[in-house]
């Protein structure tokens, strides 16, 4: 329905994750990806969505070359806990840390998603709470020596093992744990191609 709707409209996913790019097709939207190296620093006076929106909002500024038709998505996500944004880990250490802090709590994730045009920008942002069971450390390293999340904001997915077994509760968007509020994709693209 919302493909019909774009049809005028050329999407540009600038993400190399393989679960964006997944729900975008879900979504049945053709588009297509490119992926420009940013500088991902940010100051540390931002808070969590203001993370987010900063990055997803850098993520589009390599983007100068624009065309009238061309809709950009960028987006960004972490996870905050602890009044720190946990981001991916480097090595199998710092995963192991990283799930150690958030066994047996509940953390936030936050995803920001930047509409670029050639004339206009918008972020939106979605917050979603996670609580995790107390996990063991045998747990912990069983997942990530076999399911290796470092791409991972957090170093876990939602949709994996430690999802399955680890997650007793949730308070909001499901996909957007994932790394995408897919509702709001759809809300905003239904948005831009009815303006």
């Amino acid at each position: 329905m919302l493909a019909e709707k774009l049809q005028k409209l050329h999407i540009i996913l600038s993400s190399g994750s393989p679960r964006r790019q997944n729900f975008f097709k879900q979504l049945g939207l053709d588009f297509t990806i490119d992926v420009r190296p940013i500088d991902e620093t940010y100051s540390a006076a931002l808070k969590k969505e203001q993370i987010t929106d900063y990055l997803a909002k850098q993520k589009a500024t390599p983007f100068t070359d624009l065309q009238e038709n061309e809709v950009l998505v960028t987006s960004d996500t972490i996870v905050w806990y602890n009044d720190k944004a946990i981001e991916k880990a480097h090595n199998r250490d710092e995963a192991i840390a990283m799930l150690t802090e958030l066994s047996g709590t509940c953390h936030e994730v936050y995803t920001s998603v930047c509409f670029t045009t050639k004339t206009t920008q918008k972020v939106v942002n979605d917050l979603t709470k996670v609580w995790f069971k107390q996990l063991s450390l045998e747990e912990i390293t069983y997942y990530i020596d076999v399911y290796k999340p470092f791409d991972k904001a957090g170093s876990y997915g939602i949709q994996d093992w430690l999802g399955y077994i680890g997650v007793t509760k949730i308070e909001g968007s499901f996909f957007n744990v994932m790394g995408l509020p897919t509702h709001l994709v759809y809300q905003e693209l239904l948005a831009i191609c009815t303006d």
